[in-house]
């Protein structure tokens, strides 16, 4: 691919990924609001924002065959945010004063360092012809605070209780 298209394409990439995620973000907010009808709007849009950045993702050529070149990326994605990014954000944040910036990039670090964990086991188990081991998984949606099984009592990021952690599960 030639380099302007590839860049373009990156760019669109970002567009699309970051217009999916805050029509996600309204579409949470508007239900709050009892705006059922303009929820439902968001999310089917931000399903075809998430179609078109599947779409350059994959004539980006990113999307492999092999699963565990998949989550590699996960990994190398996560790792960066843990070892770079959230540490110079964060002092970033604390060095202007911005608590808000500080706590909110603090709870994210946190979570990618599990996550970085967490998608290490998913290759190994990959590489090995096997599917991921945990049935259910629960997210702190204060924190982002991640966890196998049942979650703690009290988030030891942010201090909420068990019962606001969400669970996924299949």
């Amino acid at each position: 691919m030639r380099e302007m298209t590839k860049k373009f394409l990156e760019d669109a990439f970002a567009g699309e990924s970051m217009a999916h995620m805050k029509y996600l973000i309204f579409a949470d907010e508007a239900e709050k609001r009892g705006l059922k009808k303009l929820a439902n709007l968001f999310r089917a849009i931000a399903y075809a924002e998430f179609v078109h950045a599947r779409n350059h993702y994959r004539e980006l050529g990113k999307i492999y065959s092999e699963m565990a070149e998949n989550v590699q990326q996960c990994i190398d994605g996560e790792t960066f945010e843990i070892n770079e990014m959230y540490p110079v954000y964060n002092t970033v944040s604390q060095f202007q004063g911005e608590k808000g910036a500080e706590r909110s990039t603090k709870f994210a670090w946190e979570a990618e360092k599990i996550h970085a964990e967490m998608y290490k086991k998913a290759k190994e188990l990959v590489e090995k012809g096997e599917d991921y081991s945990a049935e259910k998984i629960y997210i702190c949606p204060v924190c982002g605070h991640t966890v196998e099984g049942e979650p703690p009592e009290k988030c030891p990021v942010c201090g909420a209780p068990k019962s606001a952690y969400r669970e996924f599960s299949i």
